[in-house]
């Protein structure tokens, strides 16, 4: 469906959901004037190299910034002085209070019957095995659906090998379906009877590194070690199991949990001329996990949001409303960054015109995605045709604006999603291989390029893109 017959549809058959009455009800519109002026930036945004050198700042000078590591702390550092040096209106941080974790020794090799060593890392609150490591026998189960499938005590005194391959994809669908081995597995297999859980990296490459990440213990269920083996030692376990004699394991795990850590959400704002109260958002998550240097998760979103922002701040004239580039605290261990901007701002939603994140590596956008009222519709037709020369297709109005915002989206606000290209992203997320050399800087222009249209048309037009769209109690 193209966006015109979309928006004949909407504007036909939807009842009205905007209500918010603390921005004027204008019809929205945006001049002639300021389109062209989107389409100037957009130009400029390609021969820049303003994202790039904020990327290679944050990954040289910083690098690795797990939460509540020191790293995290020279992040937030790095976030105020770079926002400071590039010319925003007002720069500042808010307090975000989490659990901290820490990551220790992580060994495995197979005891039994052709030991050889194994590559692996602990998912991030993974408990800690014994000092002098687990040994158990492996038993096998093909995904997380077939485990909570078999019957009780199938696993009692093993260690739980699921072994889900990871699909790859453009728009990075075979995540969902993989990952909840990873966020649940530990406990559905203690439920089970198992000593500990060895899961297939939730990844897409062939790269004999595992990918870590958030896993979560229910209440009430034994807590055992957990950890990710990388996908040619997930290959060598399943072709040990197929000769039909017992494999043994022994892992070792030397993770610690930590004390409450205070990190900061770092926001720049471009203060607008006109209606400086109402505001866009933009950004991405200042946090890593600690294996690579956090390059493409999420440098990448912080460079691509801000050198945004700083483009449109180089303009003669503020646009009439503010630009936000929020830097998220520890979006990894549970969007608790942004989850901290939603309540400490969800009595000012109607102040959000619309916000957009971008946290999926530095691949170049090749979809838009709207979150509007039907009557805004025309304004996203104009964004549209401004991004069609890079290579950007409309897709459709249920947008969901990037993971830091759903606490927000939840609660009403207009969202759009700028969707890159994720084809190789699950190759390096979580890994050692998250570094610099993974970003092209011709794709990170280019995602620039769509960021500060979206951001300057946002700010600049008549009226708003509505609010109150699938509001949970």
């Amino acid at each position: 469906m193209t966006l015109k017959s979309l928006m004949l549809v909407v504007v036909v058959i939807a009842t009205p959901i905007f209500n918010n009455s603390a921005i004027a009800a204008e019809t929205p519109f945006i001049s002639e004037t300021d389109l062209a002026t989107a389409a100037e930036l957009r130009d400029e945004a390609l021969k820049t190299s303003r994202g790039y050198e904020i990327v290679e700042s944050l990954t040289t000078e910083v690098g690795p910034r797990m939460a509540g590591s020191p790293g995290d702390a020279a992040a937030v550092k790095w976030g105020v002085a770079k926002l400071k040096s590039l010319g925003f209106d007002k720069v500042w941080t808010e307090p975000v209070t989490f659990p901290t974790w820490k990551r220790g020794i992580e060994t495995a090799e197979v005891v039994a019957p052709y030991p050889q060593p194994l590559v692996i890392t602990a998912l991030g609150f993974s408990v800690a095995t014994p000092d002098d490591g687990l040994s158990a026998e492996i038993i096998e189960f093909e995904s997380l659906e077939a485990l909570k499938k078999s019957p009780e005590g199938s696993a009692k005194g093993k260690i739980v090998f699921i072994n889900k391959r990871m699909k790859r994809a453009k728009d990075g669908s075979g995540y969902g379906p993989a990952v909840s081995a990873r966020t649940t597995g530990a406990s559905e297999a203690a439920k089970k009877g198992a000593v500990g859980i060895l899961i297939r990296s939730i990844g897409t490459d062939s790269d004999r590194m595992a990918h870590t990440g958030l896993m979560r213990y229910e209440e009430d269920v034994n807590k055992i070690p957990a950890a990710a083996l990388s996908a040619p030692d997930a290959d060598l376990l399943e072709n040990m199991l197929c000769r039909g004699k017992p494999v043994s394991v022994k892992m070792t795990i030397g993770a610690k949990q930590g004390g409450e850590y205070t990190s900061h959400n770092v926001i720049g704002e471009i203060t607008g001329s006109e209606k400086p109260e109402e505001y866009v958002i933009i950004g991405g998550h200042l946090d890593s996990w600690d294996l690579g240097t956090g390059a493409i998760d999420d440098g990448a979103g912080i460079a691509i949001t801000t050198a945004a922002a700083e483009l449109i701040a180089r303009l003669p004239q503020r646009p009439k409303r503010s630009i936000r580039v929020i830097m998220f605290a520890n979006e990894e261990q549970g969007l608790v960054g942004g989850k901290a901007y939603a309540q400490a701002y969800k009595g000012e939603l109607n102040h959000i015109i619309t916000a957009a994140e971008s946290d999926f590596g530095a691949g170049p956008i090749w979809r838009i995605d709207s979150k509007v009222k039907p009557d805004a519709l025309p304004v996203v037709e104009k964004i549209a045709e401004i991004l069609k020369p890079l290579g950007i297709e409309y897709g459709n109005n249920e947008a969901g604006g990037g993971p830091d915002l759903i606490p927000l989206r939840k609660m009403g606000i207009s969202v759009f999603s700028l969707r890159q290209d994720g084809t190789d992203y699950f190759d390096y997320h979580h890994t050692p291989n998250d570094t610099l050399d993974k970003i092209n800087p011709e794709h990170l222009n280019q995602n620039t390029a769509a960021y500060v249209v979206l951001a300057y048309i946002a700010a600049q037009m008549e009226g708003d893109f509505g609010g109150g769209f699938n509001q949970e109690k």
